[in-house]
């Protein structure tokens, strides 16, 4: 019989007779006695990994699986970082959890460590949005603050998202250094676990209505609103914390209709009624669009666990409803809000937008328009945070967003906000309707003023340890070994993230991507259209970015360039051989 590698094997035996509780003692003795080899090896062949973001994986025992354990560690290293870069401060964080299994367990584990360590800690009480506690961690002045929450992931998996003092998400140095803390927590006796209940507060309602004002004040249609509140909203919370924020969002925005998925409106970690509670998946808003075509709707929201991303469907120029991707939303929510800015005569040169390097370059093309700067980062939310912060004070923050459907308005939050975006997209339908249009003519009209810009996004699954190597072995082949061609067109420049690298195919000259180190690949052909691979940084998946574009003469001819566009990302797909 197969034997597990000696390292596990200690691994284990470490965990068997360590200072742990009975419980997960019991957890791992179960799996030793079933002979499960190859579960004993993906809960122990590694540490689970702090990364930049933080922590995620599935629950359960073991190192590389979340319990109170690898949280309680990640906690202490925070912790010790804190200390060390504020010393001789009394220093605050905030502390918030969504709606999965164990999600309050972890957030009051992560509290006590915090009070033990004699770190005053501002803990809602409630589970409450991921935006919410970016901007807990502002307005309480706090140093850190601590989200509970695997985001879209599936119901097996749970994380820890850690964030600085300026409400967004580590960047570097302090995300290395904080890292470099964590990994120094080598045994559990190194974690003090006993809290201390006069370093914990606890939050309420009083940091909601903040929240909601500060948002409802950034509205630019409040006139449109008022004539149009009566505009039908379906929401989904997806059995996430939105419930807690969004419904009263829309409400103080004007919104008197709003129609709420009773199936879905309890918080639930087990996600009863969807396989996936991630509003990228069509699936997911199932009971949403039922909902939606019974009641003649015209707008269809729904939000992830955390309430950071929020997907929306909308009635096509067919009347049927139709879900738009992230880019779609996206593109329109910052075309709406530059072409508000510019009637208002409130563009001056200094204001700006930010996207990612994977999100559709139209947007790019209508900030350009307006002579407003459109900033490019790499994936992930904390860049475009901390774009944010260098920009404070010398240039206005209007909008931005990423292709994984999510997006900020304003600048009270640092991370991606589904509160403030379903806001506004309920509030820019109000205002096409109020001009008789509906948000997906709204859209076409943007292809014909800016070109038809499609995307698509394949993701592909990998488990375990065998698949983290097999996506690995994926990014090399494609780094050697760039595609000669994609769609018919000749691949002309290769963009390498990790080497910082920008190369022209044909001359094999060279300069450098202004961007931190990423594990990103760009392929660019020479009709324009733009390939991107990564691995996820939070789930075991490699994923593929496609972006085709052509110009759109009227709005009659959109079905026929949208099918054109379909067949190229679909050729492109088939050569890159994924």
């Amino acid at each position: 019989m197969q034997e597990l590698d000696q390292s596990i094997q200690d691994k284990i035996n470490s965990w068997l007779t360590g200072n742990y509780d009975n419980a997960t003692k019991a957890e791992i003795q179960k799996l030793v006695d079933d002979k499960n080899l190859t579960e004993l090896t993906d809960a122990f062949y590694k540490d689970l990994e702090f990364g930049t973001g933080g922590l995620r994986g599935i629950m359960g025992a073991g190192s590389n699986r979340v319990n109170k354990y690898t949280i309680g560690a990640a906690t202490q290293g925070l912790a010790n970082f804190l200390l060390k870069k504020y010393p001789n401060e009394k220093i605050k964080v905030a502390i918030a959890h969504d709606s999965r299994n164990n999600s309050d367990v972890l957030g009051k584990v992560t509290a006590d460590v915090f009070s033990a360590n004699d770190i005053h800690v501002y803990f809602f009480k409630e589970l409450r949005p991921t935006p919410e506690l970016s901007f807990a961690v502002r307005e309480l002045s706090c140093k850190s603050g601590v989200m509970l929450t695997a985001s879209h992931n599936p119901k097996e998996y749970n994380g820890y998202k850690a964030y600085g003092a300026d409400g967004g998400q580590f960047v570097a140095p302090d995300d290395k250094d904080v890292m470099d803390e964590v990994s120094k927590i080598s045994s559990v006796d190194d974690i003090k676990f006993e809290g201390k209940p006069e370093n914990i507060s606890y939050l309420g309602e009083e940091i909601d209505n903040d929240y909601l004002q500060k948002i409802t004040s950034l509205s630019v249609s409040p006139e449109a609103i008022k004539r149009q509140k009566d505009l039908k909203i379906v929401y989904s919370p997806i059995h996430g914390t939105g419930i807690t924020l969004v419904p009263k969002a829309l409400k103080m925005f004007g919104f008197e209709n709003v129609i709420l998925v009773d199936e879905q409106t309890t918080p639930d970690g087990n996600f009863p009624t969807v396989v996936y509670p991630n509003p990228e998946e069509k699936e997911a808003l199932t009971l949403a669009l039922k909902k939606a075509k019974e009641t003649d709707a015209d707008l269809v929201l729904a939000t992830d666990p955390d309430a950071d991303r929020v997907g929306i469907a909308v009635k096509n120029h067919k009347g049927e409803f139709e879900l738009l991707n992230g880019n779609q939303t996206g593109s329109l929510l910052i075309n709406y809000m530059l072409e508000a800015w510019e009637k208002e005569g409130k563009l001056t040169g200094k204001e700006y937008v930010i996207k990612t390097i994977v999100t559709t370059y139209l947007i790019d093309k209508i900030a350009k328009s307006k002579n407003v700067k459109c900033y490019n980062t790499l994936t992930g939310f904390k860049f475009i945070g901390q774009v944010m912060e260098e920009k404070l004070g010398k240039e206005t923050f209007i909008a931005g967003g990423e292709e994984s459907y999510g997006y900020l308005v304003g600048e009270f939050v640092r991370d991606k906000d589904a509160v403030v975006s379903a806001a506004f997209i309920a509030e820019m339908t109000a205002f096409y309707k109020d001009k008789g249009s509906s948000l997906y003519d709204a859209m076409i009209d943007m292809y014909v003023k800016y070109g038809f810009y499609k995307e698509k996004l394949v993701s592909i699954t990998k488990k375990g340890k065998a698949g983290a190597e097999e996506i690995v072995a994926m990014m090399d082949r494609f780094r050697e070994n760039p595609p000669k061609s994609l769609g018919g067109f000749k691949v002309v420049t290769l963009k390498d993230y990790t080497l910082q690298k920008e190369t022209d195919l044909d001359s094999k000259s060279t300069t450098t991507l202004d961007f931190p180190k990423s594990d990103v690949l760009q392929f660019i052909t020479e009709d324009g259209c733009i390939v991107s691979a990564r691995p996820s940084g939070t789930e075991p998946k490699i994923k593929f970015y496609c972006s085709v574009n052509a110009p759109l003469a009227n709005k009659e001819e959109f079905d026929k360039v949208n099918a054109e566009l379909e067949s190229k990302v679909d050729e492109i797909m088939k050569d890159l051989d994924v």
